[in-house]
């Protein structure tokens, strides 16, 4: 393959993000085939809304709606019984949990009065950080504004699926597939291995045809060598690209639409996925993008026209292009599959400035979508009384961490164990994971994920004749491999430094550590045994 013809390769497809996985027969975690059937077909949509989005003016507290004018006295939206005023969105909520939803998300109020939608309330996270670059690398790596917590490598999504996947290689088709931007998103970024195919401009239909043969037919002859290693890599990667654009091809052609779609990029990115999915594309993920959101100037069109302008009209696309894509699957008996979320990298400035606009704020709403979630609101209306000088005239309180909402999807829809949860978040800050701090209520109860329990081991089956068990552990750990001996164990820090070191001085077959010495958190167990080297990840946590 001619390295110009690999660079046109990457640039197309963005080769470096493929993960083959099968659905029905490779989850790792434990007891996860007694979920085959439940979990077999479901999807996750991610909707990122790049630029950051104003929460007070998409879902404004009617019950605060005089301090909510004087914060913004121009950029206000009008009451509800005011002409062009907000949505109400659920009469039947108490008083103090009134919404108004912006007058542009009608297809919202139609999804939530369908029992299609949740609003969860005053998502952010500790130590929210301002920078749209920091935040959003944040927000996909799974991290907070705290040090031990700010520089996370990779991301959490890539993080779960690396590990609640394993790698098939006769599956033809990417865990998951990115429909915007022109980078792969780092949200997909794993520790091993990337898992995302990038189609972004790209015509699903022709997708195959577009890239099959662009690297020429392969050397017959490979050196052994580590330049022919960095050869073969390539060439598996222009196999695997192919097949999978294959799949994507195949299964484009035979999906279909059955709505009509606004002509928006949004809209065209869902209407994409809504048509792999009904040709039965079995990836679980997809991530599409709007921009715009980084509304300083012009947020409304004018004091007497606020319901119009450049913020209006990103929320009439957001709500129009969601509302078909949740029809058009459910139109076509899909509906109990997928789920879709909307995320932000933060909110804007309770009060307005000077150019009919916001600034960079801090905590903002997160909308889950789907006939699987269970319509209503989580958390209570912000608290227009916390913005004064001494909060920098910023909200105070975060009522969500989006760790938890995320973690949630992951453990009530996807079905993941603790562990794997663990390993997609976790706060080192604190020594804690997101298990047990889920949202109650999410997910309708006939669409949860089955419970697997409280699970003691992230591998109780052998991995490559590999046990580590139980793991997480607090205190003592068996590492045994089979045919071969453990000789010496090291347990390393993720930045590779020793933490502490084991012989087997014994010879026994079955190595027992103790780890009660060793701090909670996420270590490499790099085992050498009389014939090979073995690394695994292993948690420790009292």
């Amino acid at each position: 393959m001619k390295r110009r013809n690999f660079i046109k390769l990457t640039s197309t497809a963005s080769v470096l993000s493929l993960l083959p996985l099968e659905v029905f027969s490779m989850f790792k975690s434990v007891n996860a085939l007694d979920c085959k059937q439940q979990l077999n077909g479901k999807k996750l949509v991610l909707i990122q809304l790049s630029g950051a989005n104003d929460g007070l003016n998409t879902v404004v507290p009617l019950n605060q709606y005089d301090k909510y004018v004087a914060l913004r006295p121009t950029i206000r939206l009008k009451n509800t019984t005011e002409s062009n005023g907000v949505i109400n969105l659920d009469t039947t909520l108490g008083l103090n949990d009134q919404i108004g939803l912006h007058p542009s998300l009608t297809g919202f109020k139609s999804l939530y009065d369908s029992g299609k939608m949740r609003v969860i309330q005053g998502v952010g996270y500790p130590t929210m950080n301002g920078s749209h670059f920091k935040s959003t690398d944040l927000w996909h790596s799974g991290g907070d504004g705290t040090n031990r917590n700010f520089d996370l490598e990779s991301g959490w999504l890539g993080r779960f699926l690396e590990n609640h996947y394993e790698v098939l290689p006769q599956d033809k088709f990417p865990l998951g597939i990115q429909l915007a931007g022109t980078a792969n998103s780092s949200i997909f970024r794993a520790e091993n291995q990337p898992h995302n195919l990038n189609i972004t401009g790209q015509d699903p239909a022709g997708f195959y045809s577009v890239i099959n043969g662009l690297g020429g037919s392969p050397p017959s002859n490979i050196p052994l060598s580590e330049y022919g290693d960095l050869i073969q890599y390539i060439i598996a990667n222009d196999q695997q690209t192919t097949a999978y654009a294959q799949a994507i091809s195949t299964s484009f052609a035979k999906g279909k639409n059955t709505v009509t779609y606004p002509n928006t990029d949004l809209s065209n990115q869902l209407k994409t996925v809504a048509r792999l999915i009904s040709g039965g594309l079995e990836t679980k993920v997809y991530l599409v993008t709007i921009g715009g959101w980084d509304t300083h100037d012009r947020q409304v069109a004018s004091a007497v026209s606020s319901h119009t302008g450049g913020h209006s009209n990103l929320l009439k696309t957001l709500s129009d292009a969601v509302n078909n894509f949740i029809t058009d699957i459910n139109s076509q008996g899909l509906g109990g599959d997928v789920v879709a979320i909307t995320y932000s990298e933060f909110g804007r400035t309770p009060r307005e400035n000077a150019n009919l606009g916001t600034d960079h704020g801090r905590i903002a709403p997160m909308f889950v979508f789907g006939s699987p979630i269970a319509p209503g609101v989580s958390g209570t209306n912000v608290n227009l009384d916390e913005i004064i000088q001494a909060n920098g005239f910023q909200f105070k309180t975060v009522q969500h961490d989006y760790r938890r909402v995320f973690g949630t999807i992951l453990k009530n829809w996807l079905g993941s164990t603790e562990s794997t949860l663990d390993l997609a978040f976790y706060d080192y800050t604190n020594n804690r994971g997101f298990s047990n701090m889920l949202i109650e209520g999410l997910i309708k109860p006939d669409h949860m994920a089955c419970d697997l329990g409280i699970v003691t081991a992230l591998q109780e089956m052998p991995q490559d004749g590999i046990w580590l068990y139980p793991n997480p552990t607090a205190d003592l750990m068996t590492i045994a491999v089979a045919n071969e001996i453990v000789k010496q164990v090291n347990i390393l820090t993720i930045e590779g430094k020793n933490v502490v070191e084991y012989s087997n001085n014994s010879g026994a077959s079955d190595f027992v550590i103790d780890l009660a010495q060793v701090p909670n958190g996420f270590y490499i167990c790099h085992i050498q045994t009389n014939l090979n080297q073995f690394s695994r990840r292993i948690i420790v946590r009292r």
